[in-house]
């Protein structure tokens, strides 16, 4: 089974600056975050590509608010061509949904959901 991470905000910190608010003063913006519960959450799994066939599932945990690692080295050692097809159609998906797809060195790709972007390099 793959390992499955959650990611969670940080408290916020009160900091010194006024009272603290109790769940009856909270705005409208964190009583709606409270009460959708696990809704906003985004996991992150980290699986091994084996064939083609697999991409199904990349993407329906893509589509569930998942960032995916993909380990290709398993397929790549099988068919380069499945490995090249694979990736064609995870970066069409990615990109449709309004996700994002990158190569994490020569072994794994990170493809994330929509509303999440990968980092490379200096913003501008």
């Amino acid at each position: 089974m793959a390992p499955i991470i959650e990611l969670q905000s940080r408290p916020t910190l009160n900091n010194g600056r006024g009272p603290r608010r109790n769940n009856h003063q909270m705005s409208g913006v964190m009583q709606e975050r409270k009460m959708e519960g696990k809704s906003k959450e985004i996991m992150l799994k980290a699986i091994s590509l084996k064939s083609i066939e697999d991409i199904q599932k990349v993407q329906e945990d893509v589509a569930n608010k998942t960032i995916v690692i993909l380990k290709v080295t398993p397929l790549a050692q099988k068919s380069l061509e499945e490995l090249k097809t694979s990736v064609e159609q995870l970066y069409e998906y990615a990109t449709s949904v309004g996700g994002d797809i990158a190569r994490l060195g020569d072994e794994r790709v990170v493809i994330t959901p929509p509303g999440v972007r990968i980092w490379r390099g200096p913003l501008q």
